[in-house]
């Protein structure tokens, strides 16, 4: 991996700067980027830790991709991830199938990037994606926009994760040596933030990249309605799981923070900015209004038009797939609540769309 670090800053929502850290040069965008959605910018090689040994490098060829996506608001951006592809002929009909893996909550820093954590030897997802790869599937997974890359990682943005999923597909595909082609036969999948990108990619699939193959898609524990969540995990155990997404989603829309908190609100939003899923016990049992510069609870807050907008731009359901799906969520789900995924899969059900809703009663969100 190229050594050389760049050091950029970026604002924050309380109009001050915070210092970015060093990141390896690979994640930094040329200053032109290609028109193309999907269009490969660099690759590099990579190991996919799953043991201290790499064992997994004997079967597996593993690239760390930056690639070309457009966001929600329409700005052309470079996003970086990772494309594993088994080192075995594909067995199975046709040519081997790709998958596009959503990753679920990794945090908001560029450390906790998966193309990052791949290598490290610290991502949760790996066991998982290594039983795709099992099963000779290939697999894509974007970092989504801002992590890992220059910028604020925006946290459940519907429409840049959706996008972002698509294209490290697209991605894939273009990459030589891989044995995948636009022709490849495409899955989606993702479970909790990654079910929620994996949910809105398979909602834009036929609109934003309708040239993809995509077969069907596997989402779990969608987090469909963010109102919801939001007021479930205030003052909770994952509370920061909410302050994540108020921190992403103001950045996509540029909504300043800055009028509606305290200085530790500003503190707990610059601190939250660097974050991985690790961290964020450190925010546990911390009530929004604690933060806020009236006292008032995020509940007031996202009642504010400007921010009801926001919250409710980012609700999945409301769009028609058109492949089959399958949804799963747990009764017992502490984190999103069993409604969201519940009211998703009936909403595409009363547009017509194939869906399967599997219910279970696993103990919590990662029991689900």
């Amino acid at each position: 991996m190229a050594s050389a670090v760049v050091v950029v800053s970026a604002p924050t929502v309380a109009n001050a700067v915070v210092e970015e850290p060093p990141r390896p040069a690979f994640y930094e965008a040329p200053a032109t980027l290609p028109a193309t959605n999907g269009a490969v910018i660099r690759t590099e090689p990579m190991s996919f830790l799953l043991d201290p040994a790499d064992a997994t490098s004997l079967v597996t060829n593993a690239k760390r991709v930056l690639y070309k996506t457009t966001n929600r608001a329409g700005k052309a951006i470079a996003v970086s991830g990772v494309v594993l592809v088994p080192k075995a002929s594909w067995l199975g009909f046709g040519s081997r199938p790709v998958i596009g893996y959503a990753a679920g909550t990794q945090g908001m820093g560029d450390k906790c990037a998966p193309s990052r954590q791949y290598s490290e030897g610290l991502e949760y997802e790996a066991a998982g994606i290594q039983a795709l790869l099992n099963r000779g599937y290939a697999v894509a997974v974007t970092d989504y926009e801002g992590l890992g890359t220059a910028g604020i990682h925006t946290y459940m943005d519907r429409v840049s994760q959706g996008r972002a999923v698509l294209d490290v597909v697209r991605a894939a595909q273009r990459i030589s040596g891989t044995g995948l082609s636009s022709t490849s036969p495409v899955g989606i999948e993702g479970y909790s933030q990654g079910g929620g990108a994996a949910a809105a990619a398979v909602e834009l699939a036929s609109t934003y990249a309708p040239e993809l193959r995509v077969k069907g898609a596997a989402v779990g524990a969608v987090p469909a309605d963010l109102k919801s969540v939001a007021e479930h995990l205030d003052g909770g155990l994952y509370s920061a799981f909410a302050f994540f997404a108020l921190r992403g989603l103001s950045a996509s829309y540029g909504v300043d923070l800055l009028p509606y908190l305290n200085a530790e609100g500003v503190k707990t939003m610059q601190t939250v900015e660097q974050d991985c899923v690790f961290d964020l016990f450190g925010h546990s049992f911390v009530k929004s209004e604690t933060l806020s510069h009236n006292g008032k609870g995020m509940s007031d807050l996202i009642g504010l038009p400007q921010f009801a907008r926001m919250i409710e731009d980012q609700r999945i359901g409301t769009i028609k797939p058109t492949v089959p799906v399958l949804v799963s969520h747990s009764r017992l789900d502490d984190v999103i609540p069993f409604a969201n995924g519940r009211n998703m899969a009936a909403s595409w059900c009363d547009q017509g769309a194939n869906v399967r809703f599997s219910a279970n009663i696993l103990p919590t969100h990662i029991g689900g």
